[in-house]
């Protein structure tokens, strides 16, 4: 995958416009916007919101899980070449499935409230909102987790720091020449 990576990244990249393409091509919808407040001068009320996502809802949603991918990309593609293996790509891979499951938490959960009008609580939000405030942050850490502990093994080697100190004496032996 290493020298293909690239390419994967511009694929996400055009199917994201593409996406974007489509989504502004969609019929709109009458009060999409949101409707006057009867009581409150300048206040809006959200229009239909069911209606507003029946023809851009799954393209929403394959859009953020393309970004999220693209995401997972490009951490890959900071990983030097000769050490992006397997197992990275395989804790790459966990964190993405992860973050598409915290993603669909947070869509399912706001497409059954607009459905149900009602929802659940969790820490002080509804549970869509929660999984949006605590879940976004939450699904980054796998990554925050390969680059600490995979450190030595994935970015930083000790074989690049030998290398890297062998160039640092090189310079300056000549400096001082």
């Amino acid at each position: 995958m290493g020298n293909k990576l690239i390419y994967v990244i511009f694929a996400i990249v055009i199917s994201m416009a593409c996406i974007l393409i489509a989504i502004s091509f969609a019929e709109p919808v009458a009060n999409a916007g949101g409707i006057a407040h009867p009581d409150i001068p300048g206040m809006r009320v959200g229009g239909d919101g069911i209606a507003r996502l029946a023809h851009i809802g799954t393209l929403a949603f394959l859009f953020q899980s393309l970004l999220l991918l693209l995401v997972v990309c490009l951490c890959a593609l900071g990983v030097a070449e000769r050490h992006r293996s397997k197992e990275l790509f395989l804790y790459f891979a966990g964190t993405f499935i992860f973050s598409i499951l915290v993603w669909w938490q947070m869509y399912a959960g706001h497409q059954a409230f607009m459905e149900s009008g009602t929802t659940s609580y969790f820490m002080g939000f509804p549970v869509a909102t929660s999984w949006q405030v605590y879940g976004t942050w939450l699904s980054a850490i796998p990554l925050v987790f390969i680059y600490s502990m995979g450190f030595r093994k994935f970015i930083f080697t000790k074989e690049d720091e030998e290398k890297f100190n062998q160039l640092i004496a090189k310079q300056t032996s000549q400096t001082e020449q």
